[in-house]
């Protein structure tokens, strides 16, 4: 069972519970997490204890939690994977997040599966394919267009997977589950959530000819991911899940990031209301904001839709991997301990600790922390934290930009969203008392009484004030999940009502409510895979199928593959090979893609896509270009040191095949 095709689900990431919980709060219809190990990032883990949690809160609003068990096993993992993933379907979570096939071959709960980013979905061939073989939500590469999701959508059923898409965050340049650069260097796996992050340092650039091409640049370093105004594309492509990356991310920005993912999706909902294919959100409730969300103020590298609208020059932030922020001015004066600085905007504040900086004459991003700020009409005077002398190539004309708003920073640390769910009331009288009955918006219903003997009723002196107040007293819904939107009152006639009554009546009522919805959830069910087992599209696999395991090895095979590789973790693979392949060019970035060159006069034929080499460093890269297929190849080959530490490393169980 999929996401019905008419509902909209935004997920969002959690570092940890606490986070999920907001996220929830912030209007996520389910929210990713990891758990104790396996989960694909290091440092983001928690205990089941902790996600039963999570999910408890989620699941009052319909909101489902997936947990990311989404590295590659060893042989000698699995066995420890299979009772996490029991133990995560006790703790009543809603699917699991994998990459690697050989989970399909153990005995698992009978909870849903989704294809993780990992599993590199690029063609309808293999998304087709993962469906066939059980899994529910196909988690697409962030690199294809919307022409190409479309496809995707095309060959397979909406009534059996769901297409999810991230919409916001950082990007990583390759392919997903296709970068080895980590492992090859210093023997920390990516696809086992250990990624060095190779692709965010500077490199020379130099040409066959060894002349520079590039100095110094972040060559592979992309810009953060925003698909803000793509929303409606992405929903008539057929992705139904749009998914926030960062799950090291900290509060504010899943906070900030899900509330304006929330609005933007809840406004596509609204304008598609009459239209022939109306569209609801995939949870239940209303989320309000104390706050205005504003994707700038998060840390972010610069934004780009990537390739949803097709190629484009300007995908990288090669200058540097850091917030740049955003301009506010420059600098109109320097002192002995001070800068002065002329905001282009009259309403602009500095705050004490905010986080300023500037580009340095190099083009290297210099922070400046504030530890005062003093007004001066449209100026501001600003004594650094740091020396001065320690900031370079700060001058007079310098622009200035913020890369973190204290005052933001304390308003998201509060309380800054309230999520309810609407209910409508209705308030009767029995023969031996009152009857409050509460439905929500789901259609669930409950009831609470109280008593009231025909003998103790008093008629109200005043009809009016009588019905404000039984107005007022049902519709303190306090902390709870609802709100009330209306009140049907029917009365023979007016009666007085105490307070004392009326509270404990519409908590005993909405202590009801919560029950019912409690005993209505479904749970998501586990998809049949085909039988017999669908075809694999491939009849052989090199090491960049990532099967690092025998029960992995068994899936291929029982799916017709013929010949399969282990994976490059294995330590196999000694030689040069493709440590990265990704749909982001050098040469088409730097305009010396011989494509650019067709057409243009003088030009046409003399730049061809002859390799290139990256040096950071004693580390040296090979960058080689696919002109047929638009990909480029980071060539590498595995340290002799990596190779011989791993080999002692890998359990006997786990050994190279």
């Amino acid at each position: 069972m999929s996401l019905p095709d008419h509902q909209l689900e935004l997920l969002a990431p959690a570092r940890d519970a606490d986070i999920g919980i907001e996220a929830v709060n912030h209007g996520a219809d389910a929210v990713y997490i990891g758990g104790p190990s396996f989960g694909a990032r290091s440092s983001a883990d928690n205990s089941v204890a902790e996600i039963a949690r999570l999910v408890c809160h989620a699941h009052r609003f319909n909101s489902r939690v997936f947990v990311t068990l989404n590295t590659i096993l060893r042989d000698d993992e699995l066995t420890a994977a299979q009772q996490l993933a029991w133990q995560l379907y006790k703790a009543g979570v809603d699917a699991l997040i994998i990459q690697d096939m050989g989970l399909l071959e153990l005995d698992l709960p009978p909870i849903q599966l989704h294809a993780s980013t990992q599993t590199d979905i690029r063609t309808p061939e293999k998304a087709r394919f993962l469906q066939d073989a059980g899994l529910s939500q196909l988690v697409l590469a962030r690199e294809l267009t919307l022409p190409q999701i479309a496809a995707i959508r095309a060959a397979t059923d909406p009534a059996r997977s769901t297409l999810e898409f991230f919409v916001h965050g950082a990007l990583c340049v390759a392919y997903s589950g296709q970068c080895y650069i980590s492992q090859a260097h210093s023997g920390r796996s990516a696809n086992r959530g250990e990624c060095s992050q190779a692709c965010r340092l500077p490199y020379q650039v130099i040409d066959a000819s060894g002349r520079f091409v590039a100095h110094d640049k972040h060559v592979l370093s992309m810009k953060d991911n925003n698909q803000s105004e793509n929303l409606a594309a992405l929903v008539d492509a057929g992705v139904r899940s749009f998914k926030i990356e960062g799950r090291y991310k900290d509060m504010a920005y899943v906070k900030n990031i899900t509330a304006h993912y929330r609005k933007l999706l809840d406004a596509l909902i609204d304008e598609r209301q009459q239209s022939a294919q109306p569209l609801a959100r995939a949870s239940s409730g209303r989320t309000s904001f104390s706050f205005t969300p504003d994707p700038n103020q998060n840390f972010n590298r610069e934004f780009t839709d990537y390739f949803v609208p097709g190629r484009q020059i300007d995908i990288g932030a090669f200058d540097s991997p850091k917030n740049p922020g955003q301009p506010i001015g420059h600098v109109s004066q320097v002192g002995p301990n001070w800068v002065e600085i002329e905001t282009t905007a009259s309403d602009t504040v500095l705050h004490n600790g905010d986080g300023l900086c500037y580009y340095d004459l190099q083009k290297e991003l210099v922070g400046l922390a504030i530890n005062r700020a003093q007004a001066m009409g449209k100026r501001w005077r600003v004594f650094p934290k740091d020396a001065l002398a320690s900031l370079k190539d700060l001058r007079k004309g310098t622009q200035v930009n913020r890369n973190r708003d204290v005052d933001w920073v304390r308003m998201l640390d509060k309380k800054s969203a309230e999520r309810r769910i609407d209910v409508w009331a209705q308030l009767s009288e029995t023969p031996d008392g009152l009857k409050l009955t509460l439905t929500d918006e789901d259609g669930h219903s409950a009831m609470a009484y109280a008593a009231l003997p025909a003998n103790r009723r008093e008629p109200a002196h005043d009809a009016a004030a009588a019905t404000r107040n039984l107005h007022e007293h049902i519709g303190k819904m306090g902390d709870s999940i609802f709100t009330l939107l209306d009140l049907q009152i029917d009365f023979s006639q007016t009666w007085f009502v105490p307070a004392s009554l009326l509270n404990p009546l519409r908590r005993d009522a909405v202590a009801a409510l919560e029950a019912a919805r409690e005993r209505a959830w479904l749970r998501l069910r586990r998809a049949a895979a085909l039988e017999p087992p669908a075809p694999y599209p491939e009849s052989s696999l090199s090491y960049l199928a990532n099967v690092y395991n025998q029960k992995a090895h068994d899936f291929y095979a029982r799916h017709g593959v013929e010949i399969i590789a282990p994976a490059y973790e294995a330590l196999q693979e000694t030689g040069e090979v493709s440590l990265m392949i990704t749909k982001h060019c050098v040469r088409f970035s730097m305009s010396l893609c011989p494509k650019q060159a067709k057409g243009v006069t003088g030009v046409q034929g003399t730049v061809k896509a002859e390799p290139l080499q990256l040096v950071n460093g004693k580390e040296k890269l090979k960058l080689l270009f696919d002109c047929k297929a638009c990909e480029m190849h980071v060539v590498g080959k595995l340290k002799n040191s990596v190779r011989q530490q791993g080999l002692k490393d890998i359990p006997v169980t786990s050994a190279p095949r």
